[in-house]
């Protein structure tokens, strides 16, 4: 079927979505995404989900349809694989429709990396590297919420699965021409697992950007203070920020203050926060205060490498764009130099060393840092060679 003979469909009467769901019943497949808010919520909002298959593109209103049950079995059929690229945020979605999530799934974007793509690369480049296609994103800052939609709005959501489709077909090719496809398994398996997507309240503080400035008690305070912010949010869906924004959360955690005085010399806590919330910011201060230090968080800071560790990091990054250059695969895509930092620590538990990684990169950094490989020029090029016992 030509592109031209494609249907695109618009869905929002429960009939139609009836009979959506019955023409996509027993395909093995489906490219899926959504369209969403969550500027004035703590819960993502979902506005528009769009489905494709060979056959049809539609765009489905969860708005205007008093629910969407049918598709919703549809989607959590494990006999259907989900097509997704840069699955996270719509997962997340599913998990708090339903406190789980849609599986099996293929992700164009993990999949990209693997085939010589760069690490997160977005989709419209994507499309545009691989298809040759070049996508408008005049409407990516749209209020999805507002209705009705614009017929340039629905083509420019049906295009997030239109060319999804065929991402997926050429990908699928490609991935089992090089024996990768199995590969992607551990990241999928992950991206399936519900526990990706439970924050807990608890551990909200080590998402804060800038938490590694600070030390000691400080971490517990900002622990209490980001806790609270995240239950709260939670409780009256509001968005974090509303609360208390991440830069106010540092500074209270940084100065401590111990009175409504202190707490008023704050910048950035707005007034009504103050007047409403002071005393019990205050009293979450204190209280963090007064725990013992072996309660206190600890922020993972990187541990100090010696100048030979050092050295052994740039070892190991000449190995891994070897590795890289040898594969196809760009050396972000297989380790970050996070990751050899703990390695030449000697950390365990790297990114490098697990699934598809550590077949392809990690095994051959063990081998190197076990002494049992080397690396060497030839010809005016880096070479890796086994040790001779």
């Amino acid at each position: 079927m030509t592109e031209s003979e494609v249907q695109l469909l618009y869905i929002d009467k429960p009939h139609e979505l009836d009979e959506l769901c019955r023409r996509l019943r027993g395909t093995p497949w489906l490219a899926l995404d959504t369209e969403f808010l969550r500027e004035k919520s703590y819960y993502p909002r979902l506005c528009l989900l769009q489905v494709a298959n060979d056959d049809l593109v539609a765009c489905i209103d969860p708005i205007r349809l008093p629910d969407i049950e049918g598709l919703l079995s549809l989607l959590y059929d494990p006999s259907v694989v989900k097509v997704l690229h840069a699955a996270r945020q719509d997962m997340e979605i599913f998990y708090h429709l339903r406190g789980t999530v849609p599986r099996p799934l293929f992700d164009t974007q993990i999949a990209a990396a693997l085939l010589g793509y760069g690490v997160q690369i977005g989709y419209a480049s994507l499309v545009r590297e691989m298809l040759g296609v070049e996508l408008h994103k005049s409407h990516s800052r749209t209020d999805w919420s507002l209705r009705p939609l614009e017929p340039e709005q629905l083509r420019y959501a049906a295009d997030d699965v239109r060319y999804l489709r065929e991402l997926y077909r050429e990908q699928r090719r490609m991935l089992q021409e090089l024996g990768r496809m199995e590969w992607l398994q551990e990241d999928f398996a992950q991206l399936e697992d519900p526990a990706t997507y439970e924050y807990r309240a608890d551990e909200a503080w080590s998402r804060i950007r800038g938490h590694q400035q600070l030390r000691g008690v400080q971490l517990a305070v900002l622990r209490a203070l980001a806790g609270w912010r995240e239950e709260q949010a939670r409780r009256h869906d509001r968005p974090r920020k509303w609360l208390l924004r991440d830069d106010v959360l540092l500074e209270l955690a940084r100065r401590q203050p111990g009175n409504h005085q202190a707490l008023a010399r704050i910048r950035g806590l707005e007034e009504g926060t103050l007047r409403r919330r002071g005393s019990e910011l205050l009293a979450l201060i204190r209280e963090a205060r007064e725990l013992p230090e072996e309660q206190w968080p600890r922020s993972g800071e990187r541990s100090r490498l010696t100048t030979r560790q050092e050295g052994l990091v740039e070892a190991l990054a000449a190995l891994v764009r070897l590795v890289a250059s040898e594969s196809g695969i760009s050396p972000a895509s297989l380790a970050t130099r996070r990751d050899l930092e703990r390695l030449a620590a000697g950390e365990e538990g790297c990114a490098v060393m697990r699934g598809w990684r550590r077949q392809l990169c990690g095994a051959r950094l063990e081998r190197f840092l076990a002494g049992r490989s080397r690396l060497l020029v030839e010809y005016g090029q880096l070479a890796e060679h086994p040790v001779s016992t």
